[in-house]
Order: C-alpha cells, then structure tokens, then sequence
C-alpha cells in the first residue's frame, strides 16, 4: 500500500492506443423517472487501450451516463455499442458477457464474503478461468494474493477498492467502468487509487472512470470528457483539458492553474 512518500502522480502526453472502438455512445438520453432525463444528448467513444476520464459539476450526470451505459438506467433516445453491438436494453448479467465491468461507488463488495470469495463471484459465469484471471489480477493487485482468506468487511476503504476492482477484471472485460474510485478516500489512499486505475489502464484495459477530482482525472486519462447537464460540453487530451482556460474557469478553478 502506498505512504506518505508516494510520488503524486505526473501530467503525461498519451496519444490514442488504437483507432479500434470499444464503447461507442452517440446522443444519449436517459434518466430514472419518466419524463425526466438525466442524460441529454451526451456522446462518448473509448477506443481499445484508451483511458477515458468523465469530469464535470455535481450533478452533472457522470455516475448515470455508467449506470446507463451498464444497464442501470433506462435509455430513452440514442445508442451505446460495445465492441460494435448494440447493448442497449440489455441487463447487467448479459453485458458483463458482452465484456463490460462496473464497479459501483459504494457498497462494491461482499463484506461476509472473503476476498478469494469475492473474486470468484466476479468470475461465476467462467469458473474454469479462475487460476488465469487470478494470476492477472494478483500482477496488479499483488497485496490481494497474500490475503485471499481474509474477510472483505474487514479491509479499508482503498483495499476493498482494490478487491472490487479486481473483481470486475475477472472477466477479462473488454472495457472497465468505474465511478468514482478515490471518493471517501483519505488523500494518500487517494493517490494510491489513481496510481491502481493507470495500472489497470497500463495492462491493456480499455477503462472509463468517473471521477469529482477533476484534476488528478486528466493527469491520467489519454482523454477526458466534460459533462455538464447532461451533455459533453469539452473533450479533449487530459492536458489539452487541464490547460484549456474556459475548463479551468467553469471546472477547475485554481486547481487547474498549478
């Protein structure tokens, strides 16, 4: 686990890995309750190996364009394909066949259950993969290898992060939704949980991740979205966002300017 000494993490130039999409979202409208949409007109790609960051002001939108992108809110215009395929309409279970993982804010893991035990309900549709998906999740999670007994409801905050995480790439997803993984998470452990998403990202996960800290979002992200009322309102690199001056005023602020 990180410490105080863990370097913050750097600004880096990371031009798109692939011209191959994954996740395809065009003029998506959708929302919880009938007649209102949460979700008006917002496009989104993410393209095999990118890590794609969703900023914006609370209430924007970020955490439901995920849950309509997994099946958790109803999309009521527009289209969502993955890996060239509508999946719009489909339930969680049958996109998690289709390659998707999403790791929800809160309440991410089985706290009765241990984290082998965990990881094993993330794989229950391949059992036969577990050794495999182990040893790639243990590469990145390695402190999760030595304690695979060990009840999740006894871990921290940032550790049952990792395990939810880990849970989600059993399945070797073609693409990683997470939403907000370094919400509730003292400033240490955050700056573990950005350094963990790059390294997600760095093993060949295509990833989407929702995230309040704008900043330290597009200091990783190959590209970032800005979502406001709905709608992507800029997109761009993670270092064309952060030195944009209309982002850093609307959405920033003087986080932007250090």
């Amino acid at each position: 686990m990180s410490d105080a000494s863990t370097p913050t993490t750097q600004v880096v130039d990371a031009p798109v890995k692939s011209d191959e999409l994954v996740v395809n979202v065009t003029d998506l409208y959708a929302g919880y309750l009938p007649g209102i949409n949460i979700i008006n007109g917002a496009n989104l790609t993410a393209r095999k190996g990118e890590l794609v960051g969703i900023i914006g002001p609370n209430g924007a939108g970020k955490s439901t364009l995920l849950k309509a992108i997994f099946g958790m809110v109803k999309v009521r215009e527009g289209d969502i394909t993955v890996n060239g395929e509508s999946v719009v309409g489909l339930k969680s279970d049958r996109l998690v066949q289709r390659g998707v993982g999403f790791v929800p804010q809160t309440n991410n893991v089985f706290p009765s259950l241990t984290i082998e035990e965990n990881l094993q309900m993330g794989l229950f549709q391949r059992p036969k993969a577990y050794a495999e998906r182990l040893e790639f999740v243990t590469g990145i999670f390695a402190e999760l290898g030595k304690r695979l007994k060990q009840r999740a409801g006894s871990l921290s905050g940032g550790e049952r992060q990792m395990v939810a995480m880990s849970r989600a790439l059993m399945m070797d997803p073609a693409v990683l939704l997470l939403d907000e993984p370094s919400a509730g998470l003292s400033p240490v452990r955050q700056d573990d949980a950005f350094i963990r998403v790059s390294d997600i990202n760095k093993a060949g996960v295509t990833t989407i991740m929702v995230e309040q800290n704008a900043r330290r979002c597009l200091q990783i992200c190959d590209r970032g979205y800005v979502l406001d009322q709905g709608r992507d309102a800029y997109e761009g690199t993670g270092r064309e966002l952060l030195n944009d001056p209309k982002v850093i005023g609307l959405y920033l602020g003087t986080l932007g300017t250090d």
